[in-house]
């Protein structure tokens, strides 16, 4: 069994991850080898539209671009399970994790008829972070993430999504200019749910690498 743990998060030890390393460790304890990579050390783009990955006669599910990108691709889909943690920046997942997105589900599209070229199964986790909570995370977040469920779908697995709220952005708000948030809140969700948030996807890794 593979596993690969991709963070979409520009902050290499923060939130997303911890979460994500979590992950990591559950996969491992399921018996699966894995990978980990931090998506932003990597160089490339979104997808191109070079449509190379269309032609006639073209090997299927492989982008041709030549960028860090490509290869991360073709590992992914000799995968067996595949974790993505982003955090929420203006209601959407990271620039990084669209470009990821676009480039590995474009090439598995069929534009014959709209299937998956795909024969595989890759399982994969999502874990999103953010500072909203409550009814914001309910009405907004939650639905957009669902959509991103439906296109992940194209890897013939299982899709879940994991959700951790009103996360701590710094250490020490007192160097910062954040005052609109409410620090005490901040702590007790800290000191409370982050460590339940972590032994969720602890599970969550454990799970999608036994599937």
């Amino acid at each position: 069994m593979k596993t690969i743990i991709i963070n979409a998060s520009p902050r290499k030890n923060w939130n997303t991850a911890q979460l994500l390393k979590e992950a990591q460790k559950g996969a491992k304890e399921a018996g699966s080898e894995t990978e980990y990579i931090d998506l932003y050390s990597l160089s490339f783009t979104g997808c191109r539209s070079c449509l190379a990955c269309k032609r006639k006669g073209a090997e299927r599910c492989k982008c041709y671009w030549k960028d860090d990108l490509s290869p991360l691709i073709d590992r992914i889909t000799q995968a067996d399970s595949l974790i993505i943690g982003s955090p929420i920046y203006f209601g959407e997942p990271t620039a990084q994790f669209r470009a990821l997105l676009e480039r590995l589900i474009f090439v598995m599209l069929s534009y014959d008829n709209y299937s998956s070229y795909f024969t595989g199964k890759v399982n994969v986790g999502l874990i999103y972070t953010m500072n909203a909570s409550g009814s914001y995370v309910d009405t907004l977040i939650k639905p957009m993430a669902k959509g991103i469920e439906g296109t992940f779908r194209f890897l013939n697995g299982k899709v879940q999504s994991y959700f951790s709220c009103n996360t701590t952005q710094v250490s020490d708000y007192s160097k910062y200019s954040m005052a609109g948030f409410n620090l005490e809140a901040k702590k007790e969700a800290r000191e409370k749910q982050f460590p339940i948030d972590l032994e969720e996807c602890h599970r969550l890794g454990k799970e999608l690498a036994r599937i």
